[in-house]
Order: C-alpha cells, then sequence, then structure tokens
C-alpha cells in the first residue's frame, strides 16, 4: 500500500514544479540567458550607431559589460567585411540630470530667510492707536 502511494505521490508532487514556466517565473539561467542576449544587442546597436564602446558602457549601465562588448566587436566585424558606415543617430542622448538638492533646508525670502517672522512683527504695528 505505501509503495502505490508513493507512486503517486511522486508524480503529483512534481508536477505543480514542472509548469513554473508557464506561470511566467523563469529561472536563473533563463534569466542570465535574456540578461546576455539583451547587452549584446546593446553592443551591436551601439557600435552600428558609431558609439565608442566606453559610451556604449556608460548609456547602459544595467547590461553585462563583456556581452555588450561582444555584441559591438561582432558588429564591428560584419560592418568592416560588408563595408556598412555607421548610421548616425537622429535622436540626441539626454542631458545630464543635475544632482538633487537637499529639500532640508527652508526656502530664503529676501529678509534672510526670516520672512515669516518680519510678516508677524509687521501686522501688531498695523493695529496701533490710530493717529489723530
Amino acid at each position: 500500500m505505501r509503495r502505490l502511494f508513493a507512486f503517486f505521490l511522486l508524480p503529483a508532487l512534481s508536477l505543480p514544479l514542472a509548469g513554473c514556466d508557464q506561470l511566467g517565473i523563469e529561472s536563473a539561467t533563463t534569466l542570465n540567458a535574456r540578461k546576455e542576449a539583451d547587452s549584446k544587442a546593446i553592443g551591436g546597436a551601439c557600435r552600428h550607431a558609431g558609439r565608442a564602446i566606453e559610451d556604449c558602457y556608460t548609456l547602459n549601465k544595467k547590461a553585462d559589460k563583456s556581452a555588450m562588448y561582444a555584441g559591438w566587436r561582432e558588429m564591428n566585424e560584419y560592418m568592416r567585411e560588408n563595408k556598412i558606415e555607421p548610421v548616425a543617430p537622429v535622436i540626441p542622448p539626454e542631458p545630464p540630470k543635475p544632482p538633487k538638492v537637499a529639500a532640508s533646508k527652508p526656502p530664503a525670502d529676501d529678509e534672510g530667510g526670516h520672512g515669516d517672522e518680519a510678516a508677524a512683527d509687521e501686522k501688531p504695528a498695523a493695529k496701533g492707536k490710530p493717529k489723530h
């Protein structure tokens, strides 16, 4: 009886694990292969656009550098063999973002940052005794 139970239990437990790819859960090897292929494509595109490999590294910090270089090198060889000229990018790269400024400081007024206190001081003076 135990053998029959074990015979059916093993496939029943492994069945849910077999469908992980169908659920959208990717394994580590699949993710690494995808990242490598993407990085290789980025490198090839950078070379086709006439960008230096250093620029490609700077513009794509999250990509795998070794795969990016492999793609750049393959595209370079292909372009030399077939005498293909680089295509200049039509859209300029985005300008670098300015550094973030600390938001902990209150905004300064013309009065040296005491705008609220100066306004509070003026109000009681305006309520003073009327001049006759």
